[in-house]
């Protein structure tokens, strides 16, 4: 099977939820594919997306490219429904003035059909999430 990008609408990837939203910069830009459109949030932090794939997923690769975000969780859930969620990643990143931060991480037991990213602090009273690329493999569909 070949690796993709499974966190790209164009590979049926959904932001399901948010808890904050922009007209002029909404949710699903994290997942669009276009380097240039983002999700911003509005102030006040946890800040909250969910991505579902539709499908049981096999990541190895995470890449997320964004702007303020100090600390970052991201929970996963292997449910037919957005429950259940178990604690899988945290990391702090770097700030990094005037370019995107560029956050790889290695996966590990990375099967998922939902990843909920929480942004529990910031560098600034706004952050921005350009894009979330998940690098693997559809497991099995949910049917």
């Amino acid at each position: 099977m070949r690796k993709v990008d499974l966190c790209l609408s164009s590979e049926g990837a959904e932001v399901i939820l948010a808890t904050s939203s922009d007209e002029k910069h909404p949710p699903e830009n994290i997942i669009d594919g276009n380097p240039e459109t983002f999700w911003t949030t509005t102030g006040m932090f946890p800040q909250e997306f969910i991505v579902c794939f539709h499908k049981r997923v096999k990541i190895e690769r995470l890449v997320i490219r964004s702007y303020y975000v100090r600390t970052l969780k991201i929970e996963k859930s292997t449910s037919k429904e957005p429950v259940d969620f178990e604690q899988w990643i945290e990391r702090d990143l770097v700030h990094t003035e005037g370019q995107l931060q560029n956050e790889e991480i290695m996966a590990r037991d990375g099967l998922a059909t939902y990843l909920r990213f929480i942004i529990t602090s910031a560098f600034d009273h706004f952050a921005a999430v350009y894009s979330i690329s998940a690098e693997g493999i559809a497991a099995s569909d949910l049917s």
